[in-house]
C-alpha cells in the first residue's frame, strides 16, 4: 500500500521511518522547506510541497501529522481524495467539524484511526489486562501522572514556535496531553463529572496553559486525579491505582507494573519493559491490519471524539472554576 504522511515534524518522520520499515511505499508533504528537505536527504522518500499535488499519487491511506488545528481540514481532503486516514492526537481542537468528517467517512466506507499510542505500550496494556482480570479488585481512586519540560521534547526546535506552545494551533498541557484523559477512559470506562485547574505557572514563553489538576469521576465510581505539565525538568509518566483489594502501579519508563495484594501482603512485580518505538509499530500494523481486512480501528474516529471532548469539558470546567457533567 501507499502511504502519504502529512507533517514532517517528530512525529510524522517517526511514522515515516516506521512505515518505510514495514516493507511500505510512503511519500509525504509538508509546507516547511527545511522539513521537506530533512526528510528526502535523511528518509530517501518523494516530498511535496502541496497536499493536493501528493495526493495525485493515489495513496491508498494518510497520516495526518500536523497541529491539530489543521487536523480536520486535512482529513476532510483526504476521505475526499478517497484515502483511509490516520489522525494524530488530539483529534482536532474543537469540535467543529467532527460530525461532517464522520459522515464522509461512513458515506466512502473508509476508516480513520486516532493516533493514541499509549494503547499499544506493553506495560500498560498488561496493567489493562491485570485490572479486567480482576486482580486488585474494583478501581476505586486513581493517580495518573505526565510531566516533561516542554524545551526538551523537541530539542532540535525552538519550544516557542511549536504548537504546544500556540493557542490557536490547538497546544497547551490538556490537549497535547490527553494520552492520560484517552488511557483513562481505556481503563475505567466514560466520564461523568470532570473538574480542573490549570494555567500558565512557569516562565515559559507559552500562550498556553502549562500544567492541569484534572479530576474525573467515572460512570464506574471510580474518582481519579490526572496530573499533567510541561514543566518537570525529569520525564515522568506512571500511575497508581487502588483497588479494594490492592493497588496497581505502573511506570512507563521503567516498563513495570507492580501489584500489591492485601491478601498476600506482597508485591508482585511485571517486567514489561521495550523500546518506546514499538509502541508506535504496533500502532501502524494495526492501522495497516485494519486497512487490509476492514477491521475497525482501537481508538476509532468515536474514540478519538470521546477523549476530545474529555480533554475541551476539562479546559471549560478551568475556565468556570466549576464541576460539569460530560
Amino acid at each position: 500500500m501507499k502511504f502519504l504522511v502529512i507533517g514532517c515534524g517528530s512525529i510524522g518522520r517517526r511514522h515515516t521511518k516506521n512505515l518505510k520499515m514495514l516493507g511500505e511505499d510512503v511519500i509525504a508533504s509538508d509546507v516547511a522547506a527545511e522539513n521537506r528537505q530533512w526528510v528526502e536527504e535523511n528518509l530517501g522518500i518523494d516530498v511535496f510541497e502541496k497536499t493536493n499535488d501528493a495526493l495525485l499519487e493515489k495513496p491508498n491511506a494518510v497520516l495526518v501529522c500536523t497541529p491539530p488545528s489543521s487536523h480536520i481540514p486535512l482529513a476532510k481532503l483526504a476521505l475526499g481524495a478517497g484515502c483511509h486516514v490516520f489522525i494524530e492526537k488530539p483529534l482536532s481542537h474543537e469540535t467543529k467539524g467532527l460530525d461532517e468528517v464522520a459522515e464522509i467517512a461512513a458515506d466512502k466506507k473508509l476508516i480513520i484511526a486516532v493516533g493514541y499510542n499509549m494503547r499499544f505500550n506493553k506495560s500498560l496494556v498488561k496493567a489493562k489486562e491485570l485490572l479486567d482480570a480482576g486482580s486488585i479488585g474494583k478501581p476505586l481512586s486513581a493517580r495518573l501522572v505526565f510531566g516533561q519540560y516542554l524545551p526538551a521534547w523537541r530539542p532540535w526546535q525552538d519550544y516557542k514556535k511549536s504548537y504546544t506552545a500556540s493557542k490557536s494551533l490547538g497546544g497547551g498541557i490538556i490537549l497535547d496531553g490527553s494520552h492520560e484523559l484517552d488511557y483513562a477512559r481505556w481503563l475505567f470506562g466514560e466520564a461523568s463529572e470532570i473538574g480542573c485547574m490549570a494555567g500558565k505557572v512557569s516562565k515559559l514563553e507559552v500562550e498556553t496553559e502549562d500544567v492541569a489538576e484534572i479530576n474525573i469521576m467515572f460512570g464506574s465510581g471510580t474518582i481519579a486525579n490526572i496530573h499533567l505539565d510541561f514543566i518537570k525538568q525529569d520525564y515522568t509518566r506512571k500511575c497508581e491505582i487502588i483497588g479494594e483489594k490492592g493497588t496497581l502501579t505502573w511506570d512507563y519508563s521503567k516498563g513495570s507494573v507492580e501489584i500489591y495484594l492485601s491478601g498476600k501482603k506482597e508485591t508482585e512485580v511485571f517486567d514489561c519493559s521495550d523500546d518506546p518505538n514499538n509502541m508506535y509499530v504496533d500502532e501502524i500494523k494495526h492501522f495497516i491490519e485494519c486497512l487490509k481486512n476492514n477491521q475497525k480501528p482501537l481508538v476509532d474516529f468515536e474514540e478519538g471524539k470521546k477523549t476530545l471532548i474529555l480533554a475541551l469539558k476539562a479546559k471549560e470546567a478551568a475556565e468556570s472554576g466549576k464541576m460539569l457533567r460530560i
